[in-house]
């Protein structure tokens, strides 16, 4: 068969399609792993309106909300970020009421932290000393754990207040990173403005 008539047979465009096919060095570059983009507004911060034997200033950019689940407290609320689908759970407990209470509140606070060690890569403690002279436990939770951060205060007689960082989403914690950072500036300044009525 000549080349013109392999030509007008047809046989062509398949050939010049597999001959284009088969280069050796292939020009393919994996593009690099990309995270969803979050713009996050700057910080600035209110104070909690009275009603609570505590105060403290929170972020403009969240709404305060009354716990709702059945084992809440009078005083327990919920500082809900709407746009990052954060939640920091406030919980408090008068310890007048009761001179036990205080060991099973610290114990009931170290057991909700080790919860989560099935899934933590690491969980790291520390204490901050807040400007009113306040000591606080703050737990850094790493790894895919509902919890990320939480931290608690007492003065051992009168106050127990505690705090868990949740994020209502599926989202990886290492996508949330920025978020996680971010919601943790406004608890530092949260704690660093904690004062009791």
């Amino acid at each position: 068969m000549t080349l013109s008539r392999f030509l007008r047979a047809g046989w062509a465009v398949p050939l010049l399609l597999l001959a284009a096919g088969c280069s050796s060095t292939p020009d393919f570059t994996p593009k690099p792993k990309g995270y969803n983009r979050i713009d996050l507004p700057p910080h600035a911060y209110q104070q909690l309106a009275p009603g609570h034997p505590y105060t403290f200033q929170y972020s403009r950019y969240a709404r305060i909300l009354r716990d709702s689940s059945y084992l809440a407290q009078p005083h327990w609320i919920n500082v809900y970020y709407p746009q990052l689908q954060a939640n920091v759970q406030i919980t408090y407990a008068d310890l007048r009421q009761n001179n036990r209470l205080t060991n099973k509140m610290l114990e009931d606070a170290r057991k909700l932290t080790s919860k989560h060690q099935i899934k933590a890569t690491a969980i790291d403690e520390s204490v901050l000393k807040t400007p009113a002279g306040m000591r606080v436990s703050v737990f850094e939770l790493q790894g895919d754990v509902p919890s990320q951060y939480q931290f608690y205060t007492t003065d051992s007689t009168r106050h127990f207040f505690r705090g868990a960082l949740y994020f209502r989403t599926a989202t990886a914690n290492d996508s949330l990173a920025p978020v996680i950072d971010y919601v943790k500036k406004d608890i530092i300044q949260l704690l660093n403005t904690l004062k009791y009525q």
